[in-house]
């Protein structure tokens, strides 16, 4: 028997319809319930391809025991993080308060009344082990202290909304912009640092940090790492990796160890894009590694082939999890993409194998649970003879050759999976909903994929995405968030229309490549104009007036919020102000609008005291500071930005013009002036290279 999540739109929702558990969505009727009967709320947060999450749906939340207890002592409501992070940053905030650390499954427990949280934790095991209690202690704990400890608990719940409150104001200190020098310094220092290479834990790609480290390769800064070593190694642990899926391309989305060679199996289409971007500026930056080239172009044949809807748009995830037959009650962890030794001595012929053991790591008896995760020993081309047998490779594991699949259905849960016919493993389930900031990174990877590498292919993805977004999430003149099956649904938040504007201006950006070669239309003029239109939407709806940047979530969509948050914080993905200041800072360039350039002034007021006591938690605030304060416009001919484009210019917008001044090569404009006109292309550069670093 089903319970209400049956019919939700949301796969990992409806992963949770079979519980014996009676959950709730989050809604005003499901709160309004806990309040009548004097129930403390169970909020249980996570997300489809979440392999702790799938760990605790099949365990704890399929007990009927627990199942018992909650349903006769608590409200259980279920969110999916994916459609409300919004909600999920706020009780995450909370979690890290009381534990320090924080993850998903996110579990809080919340007063009816007030909606503040007294208790929250991860992954609970049924019964006591991990060094966690068993769930059902927990449960029982709680709502005995709930019970009678009354003075007690509204003084803990005290606490923690006095810190979410304090958070939310970032009431910091302040830092002047006189200082903007040694901000810049001390936060690119330390994503340096982060991304330096150690010896322990778990490895993340960690994009926003390593992006930017590499924009500030460009400045004299002293430090104690070797910052362009730092950023080139990133690119290495990526393209190498077993984190790269050396068969069918697409990242996963961490390792559980510290030389990049297992991952947690999962792929996330956020990782994706934004690691597409990486290679893109580590190539253009002069790191032209053969690796690097060829982890973007599998990737966008994985993205193709598996990821996108036959309407355009990119899905979000596909799981750490398969089945390995159609018998299994419980998926397992990574079976679709590890081979044992066996089974590559029986499909690759000697001197494959043997090749394929130069080139790649593995051993008789594994590197995961006695099996093999394919990690490349060096960047340089692959031979012939290896690349022949990931073919194979590929065979295996899809049944069919990659010129072969012209269509690949994913299964898109667990029943389609075990029920569809399939050539060859059975694939993780994908979650085909379509979110709009998420395939705003990817558009972006995209973007500059194409520009560096210049592959039609990669902007015929993006161009799909994004007029996919512009003609399908837009209900009542307003953006929305998601889609499923193409049905647009829930408002946008800070992160989607950040991303997307800034996909926007990347798309405009590659508008003068190759114009006849690719034979298409410019549509320069109408991705600019809808980044425009977009950002005056997100002006009217998410700015604060009162403490300059923008919230999470719109203002006519924050009800049953204990707080309204101004994201700062880079995480998996970057900050939505970190990413919406840069993006003021290009409008203003590309439209000669200071409004635009004002709002990013007090955004970056806003943040800069945050910025200066926790550097380690925005480099993409960094980043947009580096924009603000070093941003450079060059004013050429379609022909020179060609020509330009695919240089690494971090700071620099690019505006076409037909006429020039007399015997010059463009304009380099900074601010509110534009410097002596160059007579050449080295003089160019060298104006842009000292505009770059006015700092």
């Amino acid at each position: 028997m089903t319970n209400r999540l049956a019919q939700a739109k949301s796969l990992y929702l409806r992963k949770h319809a079979d519980n014996p558990i009676d959950w709730w969505y989050w809604c005003d009727e499901a709160l309004s319930t806990a309040l009548s009967q004097n129930k403390p709320i169970f909020l249980s947060i996570g997300y489809s391809s979440c392999h702790w999450c799938t760990v605790m749906e099949g365990e704890a939340f399929s007990n009927l025991e627990i199942a018992s207890y909650i349903n006769a002592n608590f409200v259980p409501i279920k969110v999916d993080r994916e459609e409300r992070p919004d909600l999920d940053s706020i009780y995450m905030q909370s979690l890290q308060m009381m534990s320090g650390q924080g993850g998903w499954p996110l579990n809080v427990f919340l007063s009816p009344e007030d909606l503040v949280p007294f208790y929250a934790g991860t992954y609970f095991p049924v019964e006591q082990r991990y060094g966690r209690p068993g769930f059902l202690q927990v449960l029982q704990a709680l709502r005995q202290y709930y019970d009678t400890e009354k003075a007690d608990l509204q003084k803990r719940k005290g606490v923690i909304l006095e810190a979410l409150l304090e958070s939310a104001v970032l009431n910091v200190g302040y830092v002047t912009e006189a200082q903007d020098n040694e901000l810049l310094h001390q936060g690119w220092e330390r994503s340096v640092k982060i991304i330096t290479p150690q010896q322990q834990g778990n490895r993340f790609p960690m994009i926003s940090y390593a992006e930017l480290a590499l924009r500030g390769t460009r400045f004299n800064f002293e430090s104690d790492y070797d910052a362009k070593t730092c950023c080139k190694q990133r690119a290495l642990d990526l393209a190498l990796g077993g984190i790269f899926d050396h068969v069918a391309g697409g990242f996963h989305r961490y390792t559980v160890d510290s030389t990049w060679t297992v991952p947690h199996f999962e792929k996330m289409l956020y990782d994706n894009g934004q690691i597409v971007e990486y290679l893109a500026n580590i190539w253009s930056a002069g790191f032209n590694e053969p690796a690097f080239e060829r982890a973007v172009a599998l990737t966008v044949e994985w993205l193709k082939r598996e990821m996108t809807d036959k309407s355009g748009y990119f899905y979000a995830a596909q799981d750490a999890d398969n089945f390995t037959n159609s018998t299994e009650i419980e998926p397992e962890e990574g079976a679709f993409y590890v081979w044992s030794y066996s089974e590559l001595q029986e499909l690759l012929t000697h001197e494959e194998l043997t090749e394929l053991q130069q080139q790649f790591t593995f051993t008789t008896n594994g590197n995961f649970e006695g099996k093999n995760v394919l990690q490349l020993r060096q960047a340089t081309k692959i031979s012939d003879t290896v690349e022949t047998a990931l073919e194979k490779l590929f065979i295996a594991r899809y049944g069919v050759m990659k010129s072969e699949i012209k269509t690949f259905t994913p299964a898109r849960n667990n029943h389609e999976a075990k029920t569809l016919e399939w050539q060859g493993r059975i694939p993780p389930v994908t979650d085909t909903k379509m979110i709009v900031a998420w395939n705003s990174l990817m558009i972006s990877g995209l973007a500059k994929a194409y520009i560096v590498f210049r592959q039609p292919v990669y902007l015929e993805l993006a161009t799909n995405a994004a007029n996919f977004i512009l003609s399908h999430q837009y209900i009542d003149g307003r953006l929305h968030r998601l889609n499923y099956e193409g049905e647009a649904t829930l408002p946008a938040q800070s992160e989607d229309y950040a991303f997307f504007i800034k996909a926007l201006l990347d798309l405009h950006s590659t508008d003068v490549i190759g114009r006849d070669a690719i034979n298409r239309v410019s549509t320069s003029s109408r991705f600019l104009e809808a980044a425009i239109s977009l950002q005056e939407e997100f002006d009217k709806y998410l700015w604060s007036t009162e403490l300059g940047g923008y919230f999470n979530a719109a203002s006519d969509n924050v009800s049953k919020l204990i707080i309204r948050e101004r994201n700062y914080q880079d995480s998996a993905i970057p900050s939505a102000n970190g990413v919406a200041v840069a993006n003021l800072v290009r409008l203003a360039l590309l439209t000669d609008n200071l409004h635009y350039l004002d709002l990013a002034e007090k955004a970056l007021k806003a943040f800069r005291g945050i910025m200066g006591s926790a550097p380690q938690a925005c480099p993409s605030l960094f980043s947009a500071l580096d924009w603000y304060r070093n941003s450079t416009l060059i004013r050429t001919t379609s022909d020179q930005i060609d020509k330009l484009l695919s240089q690494h210019l971090p700071t620099v917008v690019f505006s076409e013009i037909s006429k020039l001044p007399e015997a010059s090569v463009g304009l380099v404009c900074q601010g509110l002036k534009c410097l002596p006109a160059p007579g050449s292309i080295e003089q160019l550069l060298e104006q842009v290279r000292q505009s770059s670093q006015r700092i």
